[in-house]
């Protein structure tokens, strides 16, 4: 009986040590700020986007428009509200991805996008733009250490 309170005891104070531990090793989330909800869009570069769109309605069923396809959901924490994620082949000489030499770019949902880019810029990451604000959404683009342009969208409320 006291060999199994001694082990007991022994892996309860193992468990906070290490809890502990973990506690003081790790950075702090700064201000525990919801960053990334998602993905917002999928972009790439191709030779002719018209046949690509087309090859995909064709192949895949996925129903274009001049700018691709926009994909709906629903939120899982709150099934009423929408979300959605584009899908857009842009030509292969398009400059929307400078200065990113890459031939794709990922738009990411955020929650809060001026609080995100004033914590982003105190972090040293690379801001391209500033913040752009149109009927769907706030947009600002940033760069990643090896060169990938990634978009930011924080969605209008539906």
């Amino acid at each position: 009986m006291q060999k199994t309170i001694l082990i007991s005891l022994t892996l309860v104070i193992t468990f906070a040590m290490g809890f502990a531990f973990k506690t003081i090793t790790l950075p702090p989330n700064n201000n525990n700020m919801k960053k990334v909800t998602g993905i917002g869009g999928i972009f790439f570069k191709c030779k002719d986007p018209k046949q690509i769109k087309a090859w995909y309605t064709t192949h895949l069923g996925i129903n274009t428009d001049p700018y691709g396809a926009t994909f709906e959901w629903r939120e899982a924490a709150d099934t009423g509200q929408k979300g959605s994620t584009q899908w857009s082949p842009f030509a292969e000489n398009t400059k929307y991805f400078e200065p990113s030499t890459k031939d794709f770019m990922i738009n990411y949902r955020v929650e809060n996008l001026e609080a995100l880019v004033e914590q982003l810029k105190k972090e040293g990451v690379t801001i391209v733009d500033s913040i752009e604000t149109y009927d769907y959404g706030k947009f600002i683009h940033i760069m990643d250490p090896e060169g990938n342009k990634i978009e930011l969208w924080e969605p209008k409320e539906s």
